[in-house]
């Protein structure tokens, strides 16, 4: 799997992931360790509540993230030395901090670029539309996103296809004009089965896993993917 992105025609309309795909979560370990806690608790925070929030979805049932990574949050905390509030109360705070996190370096430049070249910007995450909301107003791009959607209003996470349908019945466009843009490989899976393109944020140069569907296009960040997108090759010789 390259590590860098190869050019390929832009799609019409690019929907993005947010919570590790926009959003550095590194934000929410230094928020926990404010408070007392152990900052790498945010990652199986993180993992647990995805977890669990599949399995709803598998079941035929919903729930909100905040309304999972809450008391799995508290779960975690309970007795640990230091914190300086009750786990309930701590697990809340860092939770709501969600919606202050910065966005990865990367994520601004590409968007602006994507979007001088005229390709649509949507938002779906597997947490609420508020949260996505917020992220881009701080980072000065709300006015480049058309859309900030939610599962919570498909009725089904991602990676169900019926999350991915939604976000093309309220873009009004076909999956093969549209490609999903996030960090998770599980992610990239659930949108490629769904019909859409894709490009994977291979942040850290991990391997891609070799039981997913691999991605249309891979980048180090958002900048390479638009720039891959977006760079028209020159023409070939006698041309």
């Amino acid at each position: 799997m390259p590590t860098t992105a190869t050019e390929s025609p832009a799609p019409g309309i690019v929907v993005f992931d947010v919570n590790g795909t926009l959003s550095d979560l590194s934000g929410l370990s230094r928020r926990l360790e404010q408070l007392g806690g152990r900052g790498e608790l945010i990652g199986a925070m993180f993992t647990a509540t995805l977890r669990d929030g599949f399995a709803l979805t598998a079941s035929g049932a919903l729930a909100d993230f905040a309304d999972i990574a809450v008391p799995t949050l508290a779960a975690m905390l309970e007795g640990s030395d230091g914190l300086t509030l009750g786990a309930q109360t701590a697990a809340e705070l860092v939770v709501a901090g969600m919606s202050e996190l910065d966005l990865h370096p990367d994520i601004g430049p590409g968007m602006r670029q994507l979007a001088q070249a005229g390709v649509r910007i949507l938002t779906l995450s597997n947490g609420a539309a508020r949260v996505a909301e917020s992220l881009l107003e701080r980072a000065g791009l709300r006015d480049l996103v058309e859309r900030c959607l939610s599962v919570s209003d498909a009725g089904h996470w991602k990676p169900d296809p019926r999350a991915y349908a939604y976000a093309l019945e309220r873009a009004g466009a076909k999956p093969h004009d549209v490609a999903l843009v996030a960090v998770h490989p599980w992610d990239i899976d659930g949108a490629r089965r769904a019909g859409l393109r894709t490009g994977w944020i291979s942040r850290d140069a991990r391997p891609y896993p070799p039981f997913f569907l691999p991605p249309d296009t891979t980048g180090r960040g958002l900048d390479e993917l638009a720039a891959a997108w977006t760079t028209t090759p020159p023409p070939a010789d006698g041309a």
